[in-house]
């Protein structure tokens, strides 16, 4: 039960920086260096008390698994950050939330967050060629898009990402969450 409770603080606490990292991406284009520090701590937090209860393999896959595709998101956000198409934040936040992922994880979020950071550069566009907002905050995302900006906050697109991969995953099904407490 220990290790499931570790794993459900570790879940909703990476929901919960994910939802942060979005807001404050939206709101002016940055996301904290305490975002990726924190999704990366509940991994291994949710990882270990997984591992020590026995409960790693109906959760997680074996670790090297996992650092792995942080590594390999790692690297493609920094050759995405090196062709100015990605920030450094970005990049970070990207690279924490992999350490969470499985392979078919890993293909749905990089799909999904794909599709919806597409979708908000279409809105940046129409952001910027309708400008429907009439006064927007100063620095926020629907500001810089209707002055004419090309930024997009990708952190959005990065944590809706994750949480769709999250549920291909497994991680909200609720009858496995029941054979966990059960064990």
């Amino acid at each position: 039960m220990i290790g499931f409770v570790l794993f459900l603080f570790g879940l909703l606490a990476t929901i919960g920086m994910c939802g942060l990292a979005a807001w404050s991406d939206y709101k002016g284009f940055r996301i904290p260096n305490l975002v990726p520090l924190l999704i990366a701590a509940a991994f291994f937090v949710a990882y270990g008390g997984a591992h020590l209860t026995g409960q790693r393999a109906e959760i997680f896959l074996a670790l090297p698994s996992h650092l792995g595709i942080g590594f390999a998101v790692l690297m493609l956000t920094m050759v995405l950050y090196g062709l100015k198409l990605f920030g450094a934040g970005d990049s970070k936040f990207a690279s924490a939330v992999a350490l969470w992922l499985t392979p078919q994880g890993m293909v749905a979020f990089i799909f999904y967050m794909t599709i919806i950071g597409g979708l908000l550069g279409v809105i940046s566009i129409c952001l910027r060629k309708w400008k429907p907002v009439k006064a927007p905050r100063e620095g926020t995302w629907f500001a810089k898009a209707q002055e004419g900006h090309n930024a997009v906050p990708y952190g959005i697109a990065i944590a809706l990402g994750a949480l769709i991969a999250f549920g291909f995953i497994g991680y909200f099904d609720l009858e496995a969450w029941t054979k966990l407490l059960g064990e």
